[in-house]
């Protein structure tokens, strides 16, 4: 099968090319003889009905000092000149990814975007989870303050973050010694102006990590463990946490049997769930990581197993074209 591929992406050159996960897809793309192009989501437009991409051509591999080279900048239709685009951007989940995603709803059905990009912008991480309640922790999101510290006086230790950032940026541990909760609600209230999302606190972070399971079309194909390191309760790899070997236990499997019809369901093909001392925390659909990881640890090739799923997708859209 010969595709034509683009990714929507953060610039090429930002990326940690031996650990990123959109770039060894990008690299599996190439072994299989796929043309790809790429483009951030400032050079995407909509121009009357048209969904068109300042994009350039890259070719990839593995092979430090000379991962990628791009062609000439060129502007792409993306439902004429494209097969399947990939949206691959990491969050915050802020307007220009609502935008970006209300623009890639244009090319249904001629041009697939995995993830479904409708489906993605009404599935945010720290929402989607909540659709599960008997799997997640106590949790509550609000932007009410007196909500907050009500939660924190029945639970007296918890996790409070941002319900629309990613990688671990700016969570808070709060426990019975802290004494700061109220300025990190003013702190909150006035830099994001929306609400939060507070978890109780789930211990085995600290002395089991937080697993991430990958799911292709619902169903598991890997995990490991995010481990953080010393005075740390934040275990993603990007801020010192490492990444070991773990065993899928019987509650990951039930975890994954509970929300793989779901993911299904959604357009949702590629998902990477975070599960802590049994609970779910996350549902990671916008820019999910986590396939070199695995590739390094069990002597994988994740992203063919990625590809093969879109290619499948791909095969069924086109009884829709």
């Amino acid at each position: 099968m010969t595709l034509r591929v683009a990714v929507q992406m953060d610039p090429i050159e930002s990326l940690e090319h031996d650990v990123d996960s959109t770039f060894a897809l990008i690299v599996e793309a190439r072994k299989r003889g796929y043309s790809v192009h790429y483009y951030t989501p400032a050079n995407l437009s909509l121009l009357d009905g048209r969904v068109l991409a300042r994009a350039r051509s890259i070719d990839a591999r593995m092979e430090k000092e000379n991962y990628y080279t791009v062609g000439e900048e060129v502007i792409l239709d993306l439902r004429q000149d494209v097969d399947i685009v990939l949206m691959r951007q990491d969050p915050p989940f802020n307007m220009e990814y609502i935008t970006a995603s209300h623009i890639l709803d244009h090319l249904y059905p001629k041009t697939l975007v995995i993830n479904d990009p409708f489906e993605v912008r009404n599935a945010p991480e720290k929402l989607l989870v909540t659709h599960f309640k008997n799997l997640v922790p106590p949790t509550l999101i609000t932007a009410d303050p007196e909500a907050i510290k009500e939660f924190y006086a029945q639970h007296r230790d918890v996790i409070l973050k941002p319900l629309y950032d990613y990688g671990g940026s700016l969570v808070f541990h709060v426990d019975e010694k802290s004494d700061n909760l109220g300025s990190l609600i003013d702190m909150f209230q006035r830099f994001y102006k929306e609400a939060v999302i507070v978890q109780k606190f789930i211990p085995e972070v600290k002395t089991e990590g937080d697993k991430r399971i990958i799911l292709i079309e619902g169903k598991p194909v890997g995990g490991f463990l995010r481990v953080p390191g010393k005075q740390e309760v934040r275990a993603g790899l990007y801020l010192g946490g490492r990444a070991e070997k773990c065993e899928m236990s019987e509650r990951d499997l039930q975890i994954c049997e509970a929300i793989g019809p779901e993911l299904v369901k959604r357009g949702l093909v590629f998902a990477g769930i975070d599960v802590i001392g049994g609970f779910l925390t996350e549902i990671n659909v916008t820019c999910p990581s986590g396939v070199q990881d695995l590739n390094m640890l069990y002597d994988e090739c994740i992203e063919a197993k990625l590809w093969d799923a879109f290619e499948r997708r791909y095969e069924q859209s086109a009884d829709r074209r």
